[in-house]
C-alpha cells in the first residue's frame, strides 16, 4: 500500500543527488521527509484528479481575480522546506513578494520556500494521521494557512500557526488574512 518510505541514510544523498534522482525516475511521485527517507506516493485515482484540478482552478482563478498577488503550484511542483524534507502538496500558493526573492537558481530545483496556503486533499490511499502530520509540518516550517481535505468525512481540517480546527463542507472556508476574498466552493465533491 502506498505511500512507501525508503531509507536512505546510508546515501547520504545531497539535495542536488535527490533533484536528479527525481529526474532519473520522472514515472515516480517523490518526496522526501526531514529524516531523508524517500517517499514513492501512488498516482491519483481517477476521481481524486479531478478534484486536484477543480481546487489548483479555484485558488489560480482567485489569484488571476486578485492581479496575481502570488504564484500557484500543483502537486507535481516539489519545495524544500527549512527542515529539509522536499514535499508536493496539491495545491500550494506562495505570495509574490516571497516568490520574487528568491534567487533565479531556486527557480530550477526544488525552491527553498514554505509555501503561504497549501492544499491537501485526501485520496483513498491516504492515511489521515499521517496527512494531519505532513498539515503541522507545513505550518511548523512557515505556512499560514492549510486545507487538509477530506471527501469521505466530508470536512476540511483547517491548519494555521497555533491553531487547528474542522470544518464541514456545508460551513463557509475561507482564506482568511492570507488568501483575502477567497471563498473554497466544494460543491463539486457531492
Amino acid at each position: 500500500m502506498y505511500p512507501i518510505a525508503l531509507k536512505t541514510n546510508s546515501l547520504h544523498m545531497s539535495e542536488d543527488e535527490f533533484l536528479q534522482f527525481c529526474r532519473d525516475n520522472p514515472d515516480l511521485n517523490l518526496e522526501r521527509n526531514s529524516n531523508r527517507d524517500i517517499i514513492i506516493m501512488a498516482p491519483t485515482v481517477y476521481e481524486t484528479g479531478n478534484f486536484n484540478s477543480e481546487l489548483i482552478y479555484q485558488v489560480a482563478d482567485w489569484n488571476i481575480k486578485r492581479g496575481r498577488p502570488g504564484y500557484c503550484f500543483d502537486s507535481n511542483t516539489g519545495i524544500t522546506l527549512p527542515n529539509g524534507a522536499v514535499r508536493s502538496p496539491d495545491v500550494s500558493w506562495v505570495s509574490k513578494e516571497r516568490h520574487l526573492a528568491l534567487p533565479e537558481g531556486e527557480l530550477k530545483i526544488f525552491a527553498h520556500v514554505c509555501p503561504d496556503f497549501i492544499i491537501e486533499l485526501r485520496s483513498v490511499s491516504d492515511s489521515l494521521s499521517t496527512l494531519k502530520l505532513k498539515m503541522e509540518e507545513y505550518i511548523e516550517n512557515g505556512c499560514r494557512l492549510g486545507f487538509l481535505i477530506d471527501p469521505a468525512e466530508k470536512n476540511v481540517h483547517i491548519y494555521k500557526p497555533g491553531s487547528a480546527s474542522i470544518k464541514s463542507f456545508s460551513d463557509v472556508i475561507t482564506g482568511e488574512n492570507v488568501l483575502e476574498g477567497f471563498v473554497l466552493d466544494l460543491s463539486f465533491m457531492g
